[in-house]
C-alpha cells in the first residue's frame, strides 16, 4: 500500500464509513506506517471541525438518503475495468517481452499471468470506496454549510415533488394555473387527473422564522378547507412542494402560514397568501 491509499482509507476511517474489510487493511497499514498517522490526524480534526460548524445534527433522513442513493448505485466502476486494462501490457508488449525471454533462453517462455477473480473484485472494490468516501465527505460539507435535509436529499437526486411535476407534464391531460406573488414572484399549480398528484411550483414567497411553515389547502365550495400537507421554502424564498390527498375538479388551491407541523386546529389560522382557482 502506498501513501495515496493510506490517504483514502484515512478519509474514511476519519468519516466513519470503512467496511469491515477496508478497516482491516487500514489497521494494519496505520501499524506498519507510523509516519503516515499525521494524515490521519489531519483528516480526523477536518471532520470534527466541519461537524461542529454545522447549525445543527444531521437528521437521519439524511443518512436514509444517502444509503438509498448509495444502494441504487452501480458498484461496478467501469474504472475498474480501465484499472485492469492498464495494468496489463498491450499485445505488442507482451509480444516484445516474449520475444525477449526466448532470446536469453528458449526453455522460458514469458505469460502474463491471467487476473483472477480475486484481483478484479479487488480493483473493482478500491473504486466503489472512492465513491463512497466522496458521498460521505460531500455530506458532512454540506451540513457544515448548514443545508436542511430537504436541501440535500434534493442535491442527492430528484426529490418526490419533482419526480411528481415531471408526470405531470408529461400526462396529456396535464393543467396549469398561475398567479402573482405578493413579493414580485409567481406560483404555479400543476396537475393531472389521471396521474392523480398536484404540484405547487413558486418563487418570492414570504421569509418565515423557523418554528414556522407553509400550508396548502384545497378550498372545495362551502366545505370546511382540507389540509393537504406543509412544506419549506429554499434559501432564495423558492419551492416546489407535492400536495397531499386527492384534488376534485373545480378546487381553489390555497397557501397560507402556519406554525411548523401544520395548523392545529386542522383549519388555517392566518389569511392566505396564496389562492390560484383551478376553474
Amino acid at each position: 500500500m502506498n501513501e495515496n491509499e493510506f490517504a483514502e482509507l484515512a478519509a474514511g476511517y476519519a468519516l466513519g464509513a470503512l467496511s469491515p474489510e477496508d478497516a482491516q487493511i487500514f489497521n494494519d497499514a496505520r501499524a506498519q506506517h507510523p509516519e503516515w498517522e499525521k494524515l490521519v490526524n489531519d483528516d480526523v480534526e477536518t471532520v470534527a471541525e466541519l461537524a461542529g460548524g454545522a447549525e445543527a445534527t444531521p437528521p437521519a433522513s439524511i443518512r436514509a438518503s444517502l444509503l438509498a442513493q448509495i444502494a441504487v448505485t452501480p458498484q461496478h466502476d467501469v474504472d475498474a475495468g480501465v484499472a485492469l486494462h492498464e495494468s496489463m501490457p498491450s499485445a505488442a508488449t507482451a509480444e516484445e517481452q516474449s520475444s525477449e525471454e526466448v532470446d536469453a533462453d528458449v526453455d522460458t517462455v514469458f505469460v502474463e499471468p491471467t487476473p483472477t477473480t480475486t484481483t478484479i473484485q479487488a480493483i473493482e472494490r478500491r473504486n466503489w470506496t472512492r465513491g463512497l468516501f466522496g458521498l460521505a465527505a460531500s455530506l458532512v460539507f454540506l451540513v457544515a454549510l448548514g443545508l436542511g435535509a430537504a436541501t440535500i436529499g434534493e442535491m442527492i437526486g430528484p426529490s418526490p415533488a419533482v419526480v411528481a411535476l415531471e408526470q405531470i407534464e408529461d400526462a396529456p391531460d396535464a393543467q396549469q394555473a398561475s398567479v402573482d406573488v405578493a413579493d414580485g414572484g409567481m406560483a404555479t399549480v400543476h396537475w393531472s387527473e389521471s396521474v392523480g398528484e398536484v404540484v405547487l411550483v413558486s418563487d418570492g414567497l414570504p421569509s418565515i422564522s423557523e418554528d414556522q411553515a407553509f400550508e396548502l389547502w384545497f378550498i372545495r365550495g362551502d366545505e370546511p378547507p382540507i389540509a393537504a400537507g406543509t412544506f419549506d421554502a429554499s434559501s432564495d424564498n423558492s419551492a416546489t412542494a407535492q400536495f397531499e390527498g386527492t384534488m376534485q375538479p373545480g378546487d381553489v388551491i390555497a397557501v397560507t402560514i402556519e406554525e411548523e407541523g401544520g395548523s392545529p386546529t386542522g383549519e388555517p389560522t392566518t389569511d392566505p397568501i396564496i389562492v390560484i382557482a383551478t376553474a
